[in-house]
């Protein structure tokens, strides 16, 4: 039996997971709530919130698993991307605790941990899959082709759709993290109220930058005219944003699918958790006979289940690493 350690620290939620021969037994996460005042993610303070919480949410999800520290078998951690000063917390922790323990470690790269999320709970796709990555800071289009065989076929320009999210829900007014509020708000709302363009971007790459731009010119222009524009057609606004964001990562998604002629389709990621992406996926996947893989809520957000997970199958494979290894802020896929 192989028991996996996983751990995550690549932005503002640290946490820790328990891997036991491919099931998943405790997935801890500790929030931090220090940024919301700022409007986004402070790096100097999620850093020093990482240190504060790393131990305890180790502690608490190796008794969560019901486990002892020393039936522990490899520590795999999130060596990026990120930011460096989250990661350098949680690499330092994952390399003390292998070296104290004399135990192997195991380098993840964050993003297919996302990906490899799939393989947490059935149904599991099957090889190969497309699968629509998309957050906070990465929207990108990967064929899968094993589990750690990944190309890269599409992704964001500029601004990430978790970004176009978080910054449009800003220019609206709302708290940060605005993404979840957006989505909130439009269940109520017309999504056909409002039009916002579709940029024209070759191949199956993403913009996100003009599509905010022309929904800040949009606010502005109707609050001159009606000072509670926003208050009087929030939930029609955002349902009219979230319709416009996911038809542009659907759109694209839909024509990497026919030029592959792959029919087994997930996303994942943070934005994976919006009700009108995973609406929109399951509508279009009916409509072009395709195998759906839509993660649960809590393996959508950074969880370091997604990291032990990928732990796991790299360790029947035995691709570990030495102790000399430093974090990545930027990483590439494939």
């Amino acid at each position: 039996m192989a028991t996996i350690l996983g751990i995550e620290s690549t932005c503002d939620e640290t946490s820790a997971s328990i891997c036991i021969d491919g099931i998943i037994h405790s997935n801890v996460i500790a929030n931090q709530t220090v940024h919301e005042k700022y409007g986004g993610v402070v790096p100097e303070l999620a850093s020093r919130a990482h240190q504060q919480n790393i131990i305890p949410t180790v502690d608490q999800s190796i008794i969560n698993a019901k486990i002892h520290k020393n039936d522990i078998d490899a520590v795999a951690f999130s060596r990026g991307p990120g930011l460096l000063g989250s990661l350098l917390v949680g690499t330092s922790f994952a390399k003390a605790f292998a070296l104290a323990k004399n135990i192997p470690l195991i380098e993840i790269n964050h993003m297919q941990a996302h990906i490899l999320a799939h393989f947490i709970e059935d149904p599991k796709p099957t090889f190969p899959f497309l699968c629509l990555t998309v957050s906070g800071g990465h929207t990108q289009i990967v064929k899968v082709n094993d589990y750690f065989s990944m190309q890269l076929l599409g992704q964001t320009l500029d601004d990430a759709a978790g970004e176009a999210f978080d910054k449009t829900a800003k220019i609206l007014g709302l708290p940060y993290p605005g993404g979840p509020l957006i989505d909130r708000y439009a269940k109520t709302g017309d999504p056909n109220k409002y039009s916002f363009p579709e940029p024209k971007i070759p191949d199956l790459n993403f913009s996100f930058s003009g599509l905010k731009t022309s929904i800040l010119y949009f606010i502005q222009k109707n609050l001159k005219e009606n000072p509670l524009f926003i208050q009087d057609n929030l939930a029609d606004i955002c349902a009219s944003i979230q319709s416009r964001i996911v038809s542009i990562l659907l759109n694209k998604l839909e024509e990497a699918a026919h030029n592959t002629g792959i029919n087994n389709i997930a996303i994942a990621g943070g934005v994976s958790a919006n009700s009108g992406l995973r609406t929109s996926l399951e509508s279009l996947g009916i409509k072009n006979s395709w195998n759906i893989f839509i993660p649960k809520f809590e393996y959508c957000t950074d969880n370091a289940a997604m990291v032990s997970i990928a732990g796991y199958y790299k360790y029947l494979e035995k691709d570990f690493i030495t102790q000399d290894i430093t974090p990545l802020t930027r990483w590439a896929l494939d």
